[in-house]
């Protein structure tokens, strides 16, 4: 059950010249000490309404913590076309919402693609960050993924301007498209260090087939911070969705948030 002060509110968020956004939020409790509030950045192609996110909710209800989540532009409810999205303007607009719905630093819980954009936001807006928590951090994913693609995979990538594959983690086919692939190469954060000096714990299965568990290891290397921790789940895979995975997340961000 729901023990939270108030019910999660759904809304839109207008921006005038931009596509709206779908977002839930759950205030503070008033009655408990200023703590950091929570920031839910879901995966590629993923939505707002994914199992760590309701779970992580609910917790947080029960905790008193406020509580966001909102589904990226072109995905979920949101406006806009899932083919015009990249990792610079989904990064973009987790920035805006964050600074739009929220007030004071918030410990980030980013899963898969929405760990690259946690750390692009922590980057973008150190002050706004008090914690991160990255669950199989998909960071340079369109790096990687280019590297794996096969000759003819790339060639429709350049005439077609997409590549379509299926996976066991989402109902429809992921499209990787031209511009996905370019703009990745200029956010990619693994080749040098990433000025980053908030509390970060990386979670990773590790039998996750969608990102090698090493790239937690790799971002643990190259982050700043001196308060980096890795969690690795040998029996994990991609999703970390299992109840007593759910169980050491929440326990994770209530270290951050709750300290």
């Amino acid at each position: 059950m729901d023990m939270g002060l108030e019910p999660t509110r759904v809304a839109m968020l207008a921006r005038p010249g931009h596509s709206s956004i779908a977002y839930r939020q759950r205030e503070a409790d008033p009655s408990r000490p200023p703590r950091p509030g929570v920031v839910f950045l879901h995966g590629f192609m993923a939505d707002k309404y994914g199992t760590k996110a309701q779970f992580l909710e609910d917790w947080c209800g029960r905790e008193g913590l406020a509580y966001l989540s909102f589904d990226q532009t072109g995905h979920g409810q949101s406006e806009g076309l899932f083919e015009d999205g990249t990792i610079g303007s989904w990064a973009s607009d987790s920035v805006a919402v964050i600074e739009a719905l929220t007030t004071g630093p918030q410990v980030l819980v980013g899963s898969s693609m929405g760990g690259w954009l946690a750390l692009l936001v922590a980057l973008r807006v150190p002050q706004r960050v008090a914690g991160m928590v990255l669950v199989a951090a998909a960071a340079d994913f369109t790096e990687g993924l280019w590297h794996h693609l096969t000759p003819q995979q790339r060639d429709a990538v350049e005439r077609e301007g997409a590549f379509v594959r299926d996976t066991p983690y989402a109902t429809n086919p992921l499209i990787f498209t031209r511009a996905l692939f370019a703009d990745g190469q200029n956010h990619s954060l693994l080749r040098e260090p990433i000025d980053i000096t908030v509390p970060i714990r990386l979670m990773h299965g590790q039998r996750d087939d969608s990102v090698p568990w090493q790239t937690s290891l790799t971002l643990a290397e190259r982050l700043t911070s001196r308060d980096v921790e890795v969690l690795l789940f040998k029996s994990g895979d991609h999703r970390l969705a299992e109840p007593a995975e759910l169980q050491r997340l929440v326990e994770v961000v209530g270290d951050l948030a709750c300290a």
